[in-house]
């Protein structure tokens, strides 16, 4: 494989799974600084300590998640498809790779926002003086806990189902000569 050219699809996959990471990582580095900004905005006099972290904690995370799931994964899964291939692994057939940059790529940007749009809805309403977390949370996505656990449950399933899948896919090529 050192002397060969990468097939097309794999060509075509690294450059997706490389501008995602890089746009990811230009996305969590802005959240960061929206997570500082938006978090001094709660004053101590607004919130105690403990109420204040439990309202920041959430949009905290999220800088931590874009960076691990939107930049270190995907060039992870880009890595680990050039080393099957040097290992001596068949290529990843079209199917697995349109799983991974059709699939698994938009449900991590997914968790991403809904991740986002809960620590902004914590913190938020917090600051416009809602104190009881309890009330905050029962608020949460218009008070449906049954379109909260829908919405998670489809989003988390459909990341964790398509990079299975695509694991999987890689698991098998590494069993087949090129």
């Amino acid at each position: 494989m050192s002397d060969q050219v990468l097939p097309v699809s794999y060509s075509k996959t690294l450059k997706i799974l490389i501008r995602y990471a890089v746009v990811m990582a230009v996305f969590g580095l802005l959240i960061g600084v929206s997570y500082q900004e938006s978090a001094h905005k709660l004053t101590h006099a607004a919130a105690p300590d403990g109420l204040r972290l439990q309202a920041t904690l959430p949009l905290a995370l999220v800088h931590g998640h874009v960076l691990t799931m939107g930049v270190l994964l995907p060039l992870a899964l880009a890595g680990a498809l050039v080393l099957a291939l040097k290992a001596g692994g068949s290529a990843v057939g079209s199917r697995m790779l349109a799983v991974l940059t059709r699939g698994f790529l938009p449900f991590v940007a997914a968790s991403i926002a809904l991740q986002l749009f809960k620590g902004y809805f914590i913190l938020l309403s917090v600051r416009n003086g809602q104190l009881d977390m309890g009330a905050v949370d029962a608020a949460f996505m218009a008070g449906s806990s049954s379109l909260r656990y829908v919405v998670y449950a489809l989003v988390h399933s459909g990341m964790g189902i398509s990079l299975g899948i695509f694991l999987v896919g890689l698991w098998r090529s590494l069993g087949r000569k090129a």
